[in-house]
């Protein structure tokens, strides 16, 4: 179990890395930013650091204590976003990925 959990990470962690270092390259991007819950996962890091050095690259990433789920992060904006007097949204309201993103004051 273990040996196949290891060789799914290298997999995954390889093609995201490539690929990212690929797409900066592609676009003239001199930096690369990791975040969100993923950008705490210690070989990812190390491998887009090793990619990115190669490739001329500055990569940023936060310090894994900042790398929360970014699922966490919308449910503290919005505990603080009711706790600031907004309405809270009924428990069936759908989701809709494709509508932009709202600044909001808290």
């Amino acid at each position: 179990m273990a040996d196949v959990a290891a060789s799914f990470q290298e997999a995954v962690v390889d093609v995201l890395t490539r690929k990212a270092v690929k797409a900066c390259q592609a676009n003239g991007v001199d930096h690369l930013l990791l975040g969100g819950g993923v950008a705490a996962n210690s070989r990812l890091r190390a491998l887009a650091q090793s990619r990115c050095d190669s490739a001329g690259i500055t990569m940023r990433v936060p310090r894994p204590a900042l790398c929360t789920d970014n699922g966490a992060m919308v449910a503290a904006l919005g505990a603080l976003m009711v706790a600031g007097g907004r309405e809270p949204s009924a428990l069936n309201l759908p989701a809709a990925s494709s509508q932009p993103v709202e600044l909001v004051q808290v």
